[in-house]
């Protein structure tokens, strides 16, 4: 059993940003009372955004299957059979037309993924295409095209491109079990690489593999401690596909999950958290505790990738019971921030006095003499 800790033990400063966490903080972190846990990380939200607004991405398969890796989570993967018709990459007009499409219905980031083990060296030119007339429709940019070296990093960050997704998938010593043909450094120097080119990182992992409560505190623990935390921490449940080896995994409890997220809420105060594969599962009281929890994120539309999302009226629906907005830059403010502003507006409208007072006049006229 991970060691007790008193709901005040663990640091509520919001305004301190960790690289050190340990594994025994992070467990005892899990181990808190729901409500205490639940507590703490809404009040670090609090502080850091505005805890009504949620940004809205959409995500697009640039190009579909026959993927060389072998993550065993995966629909896209060439090792298994799970009977996904294989696409080569898309015309830079459909990626176009899609853009537009989730800019009118209320996308403020479009993210496009490629099943590729890295980009190759004909494509680039197109997906450097992607990232630059998307960013001039006003939307932010985000790729996810596997491994990347240095240079390829650079010329996304030249062509625009505003996030870069890896995840790290799961803690370092079960990766293995899920994954054989990259190893965890290689996640890591892609990382590195985004990171020196400018961009900004998207990194998460993926919840429901079969993994321990240790391995979940595993993973959130390699993303607090990189030297800047990732600007968007995608949190996904697993969809089982079938054809895959976890086709047959066990469901993960549902209050995990919702820890999970306000754990890593905590551990991570500034970040955007996003709820994102597995919500078309989730019922609308275990997103709303999502949200309660720290989740300010949601991928937007009917797909992700190649599995089914969550409706997008079923989205409207529910942010209208729970009073949240879509994110835009101004309602993307933390409490702190309204209050601060609103103390100027009283300030600003403060009465002018009814009196003149001379001896505090002539005092600074001596003083500036």
């Amino acid at each position: 059993m991970a060691p007790s800790v008193r709901s005040n033990d663990v640091s509520n400063n919001t305004d301190t940003i960790r690289h050190n966490w340990r594994k025994q903080e992070i467990e005892a972190l899990f181990a808190l009372p729901f409500n205490d846990l639940m507590f703490q990380a809404q009040t670090v939200h609090r502080a850091n955004h505005n805890p009504n607004a949620v940004q809205m991405s959409t995500l697009l398969s640039i190009k579909t299957g026959a993927c060389p890796e072998d993550c065993k989570y995966c629909s896209q993967s060439g090792h298994y059979n799970t009977e996904l018709e294989k696409e080569k990459l898309i015309e830079v007009e459909k990626v176009l037309q899609e853009a537009r499409t989730a800019k009118e219905k209320g996308s403020t980031r479009f993210c496009m993924g490629a099943a590729w083990r890295s980009p190759t060296k004909k494509d680039m030119p197109y997906v450097l295409k992607m990232v630059n007339e998307v960013k001039s429709m006003g939307m932010e940019t985000c790729m996810t095209l596997g491994m990347l070296s240095p240079e390829q990093a650079e010329s996304l960050a030249d062509a625009g491109l505003d996030y870069y997704n890896h995840n790290l998938d799961t803690s370092p010593e079960y990766y293995n079990s899920i994954i054989t043909t990259r190893s965890y450094q290689d996640r890591l120097d892609t990382l590195k690489h985004v990171r020196e080119s400018g961009m900004k990182v998207c990194a998460g992992g993926i919840l429901g593999l079969g993994e321990s409560r240790e391995d979940r505190a595993g993973l959130l623990m390699q993303l607090a401690n990189l030297e800047h935390h990732p600007e968007s921490v995608p949190v996904n449940m697993l969809v089982k596909i079938k054809g895959t080896p976890l086709e047959a995994e066990e469901e993960l409890e549902s209050f995990e999950f919702i820890r999970t997220i306000a754990v890593a809420r905590i551990m991570m105060p500034e970040s955007f958290v996003r709820l994102s594969a597995g919500r078309e599962a989730m019922n609308e009281q275990m997103q709303s505790l999502c949200f309660l929890a720290g989740a300010n994120s949601i991928f937007y539309g009917e797909r992700l990738l190649t599995t089914e999302n969550v409706e997008e009226d079923n989205d409207v629906v529910l942010f209208e019971k729970l009073g949240i907005v879509p994110l835009t830059l101004e309602t993307n403010r933390s409490d702190s921030e309204e209050e601060a502003e609103l103390m100027e507006e009283v300030q600003a409208n403060q009465p002018k006095p009814l009196y003149y007072d001379a001896m505090t006049a002539n005092k600074s006229s001596f003083e500036n003499a």
